[in-house]
C-alpha cells in the first residue's frame, strides 16, 4: 500500500492547476446512461473514483474512451473521454461494484428512465456516517417507480416509462436532487423538485443535461421545474473546476505561508471557504487566470464555523480547516451538520501535537505554536487530505499511511505540491 512522506516546514509558492470537480465528474459520467448518442465530457480528472465508474458503466455497456495526449499536454491537464451507451446490456449494478463507491448507486435512475427497470445494489463507500439512500429511493417513487428492497438490492420498475411529479424533499441531499433531475429529464411530464440541493455540481449536470436536450428550469436554486423530453441526444461538456480542491490547496497555502496562484479555479464556487481563509489571515483573490491566495506572516486567526449546504460553508472542507486551525492563535469551534461521524481525523491530528476536544458535533480546537511530524493513517478522502495540511507546517517527517483515500479525490497531489516548493514524496509499496 502507497504511503506519502512528507517533512514540513517549507512555504508554498508557484502555481497549482487545479482539476476537474470529481463531484461533478461522477453523474456527468452517469448521465451517458440516458442516451445511445456520445456524451463528451472535457477536463476530466484522473482520479481513482472515475476510473472505478467507468468500470461500473461499461458492465451496463457503456463504450469508454480517452483521447490521447496532445503534444504540450501536462500530467495535470484534464483528459477528454467519449461515453457512448448505445445499447444497455445489463440492468443490474452488482454489490462487487457499487460497494466500492457510494455514486454508483445513482445509475438507478437513468437505467429506469430509459430501460423502465433496474436492480442496483445498496451501496458502500466512504465510513462517515450512513449515508443512506432513501431520498433517491423516494425521488424515484414519486416518479411513479415501484421500488422494493430484496437481498441487500434496490430494485426499481418503471414498466411504461417515469412520470413527472412533486418531489419534496425533507432535507436538502446532493444524491437525491441528481437522482430526480436524471429521472424526470426522460419521465412523461413535468416534474418539480421542491427544497432541490443547489450546488454548482447540480448546475453542472442540468447544464450538461441541457445540452442532451433536457427542458430545465431552476437549477442552482431551491425549486427546479423539468420537463421530460421523449429521448435525449449526446453533447460534448466542460466538467467545472473543482471547489474542493481549490479550498483545500488554499488552505494548504493559509498554512505555510507563500504565494501560490490556484490556476483555473473559480472563487463564485466557493465564497463562503474563502471568507473563512481570509479570516484565518491569508489573502484570496480572484484573477484572469484562476485565484491567488497568500499569506505573508502573522499568526493564523481563529475562526467559529459552522458546515451547511452550498452556498454555505461545505462540510468537505471541515477536515482541512481543522488542520489549518491547529496552528491558530487562540481557540476555534467548527460545528459538522451535514454528517455524522466525520470527525475521524481528530485523533489522527492529536499525532501532531494538534490540540482538539470534541462537545457533540462541535470540535474546539485549542491553536498551538507548532505541530511535529508522526505516522499517520488517512481514514477517509477529506480527513486524509487534512493530514497532508498538517503535516506541510510541521516540524520534522510525517508519512501518512493508507492514501487510497488521496488517489479517490486529489489529483497528483504531490506533484502539485511538489512543483510549489513542498518536500513531499510518494513511497511505493513492495
Amino acid at each position: 500500500m502507497d504511503r506519502i512522506r512528507i517533512v514540513g516546514g517549507h512555504r508554498l509558492n508557484g502555481t497549482i492547476p487545479i482539476s476537474g470537480a470529481k463531484n461533478a465528474a461522477l453523474p456527468l459520467m452517469i448521465a451517458s446512461l440516458l442516451t445511445e448518442g456520445t456524451l463528451t465530457l472535457e477536463n476530466l480528472p484522473r482520479l481513482a473514483d472515475v476510473s472505478q465508474l467507468a468500470r461500473i458503466l461499461a458492465n451496463h455497456g457503456v463504450d469508454y474512451t480517452i483521447e490521447g495526449k496532445r503534444s504540450g499536454d501536462s500530467d495535470t491537464q484534464g483528459q477528454t473521454v467519449h461515453l457512448a451507451a448505445r445499447q444497455i446490456v445489463d440492468t443490474t449494478a452488482p454489490y462487487d461494484l457499487v460497494s466500492k463507491m457510494r455514486a454508483s448507486f445513482w445509475v438507478l435512475a437513468p437505467l429506469v428512465a430509459r430501460m423502465g427497470e433496474a436492480k442496483v445494489s445498496l451501496p458502500g463507500g466512504c465510513a462517515i456516517g450512513t449515508r443512506p439512500v432513501d431520498l433517491l429511493l423516494m425521488a424515484m417513487k414519486d416518479l411513479g417507480a415501484e421500488i422494493e428492497i430484496e437481498g441487500g438490492y434496490a430494485i426499481a420498475r418503471a414498466k411504461n416509462g417515469l412520470k413527472g411529479g412533486d418531489i419534496n424533499f425533507p432535507k436538502v441531499t446532493v444524491g437525491g436532487t441528481h437522482t430526480a433531475l436524471m429521472g424526470a429529464s426522460l419521465a412523461h411530464g413535468t416534474t418539480v423538485i421542491h427544497n432541490a440541493a443547489r450546488e454548482p455540481e447540480i448546475v453542472d449536470l442540468a447544464e450538461c443535461l441541457m445540452k442532451m436536450g433536457a427542458k430545465i428550469k431552476g437549477a442552482g436554486t431551491k425549486t427546479i421545474e423539468i420537463e421530460g423530453v421523449a429521448r435525449l441526444n449526446g453533447a460534448r461538456h466542460a466538467v467545472l473546476p473543482d471547489r474542493i480542491e481549490t479550498g483545500t490547496y488554499a488552505m494548504a497555502v493559509a498554512m505555510t505561508g507563500g504565494d501560490v496562484l490556484l490556476q483555473g479555479a473559480r472563487a463564485d464556487l466557493l465564497q463562503a471557504a474563502l471568507d473563512v481563509i481570509e479570516q484565518t489571515g491569508a489573502k484570496c483573490v480572484q484573477t484572469n487566470d484562476g485565484v491567488r491566495v497568500t499569506r505573508n506572516g502573522g499568526p493564523i486567526q481563529p475562526v467559529d464555523v459552522t458546515t451547511e449546504p452550498y452556498p454555505g460553508f461545505p462540510t468537505d472542507l471541515q477536515a482541512q480547516l481543522m488542520a489549518l486551525v491547529t496552528r491558530a492563535n487562540g481557540t476555534s469551534r467548527i460545528t459538522e451538520t451535514i454528517f455524522e461521524n466525520r470527525f475521524m481525523h481528530v485523533s489522527e491530528l492529536a499525532r501532531f501535537g494538534a490540540q482538539i476536544r470534541l462537545d457533540g458535533d462541535t470540535a474546539i480546537i485549542e491553536g498551538v505554536e507548532k505541530l511535529k511530524g508522526a505516522p499517520v493513517m488517512a481514514t477517509d478522502l477529506r480527513a486524509s487530505v487534512s493530514l497532508v495540511i498538517a503535516a506541510l507546517a510541521a516540524e520534522g517527517e510525517t508519512t501518512v499511511n493508507r492514501v487510497y483515500h488521496l488517489d479517490r479525490g486529489f489529483e497528483a497531489l504531490e506533484k502539485k505540491l511538489g512543483a510549489c516548493g513542498a518536500e513531499v514524496e510518494r513511497i511505493s509499496a513492495g
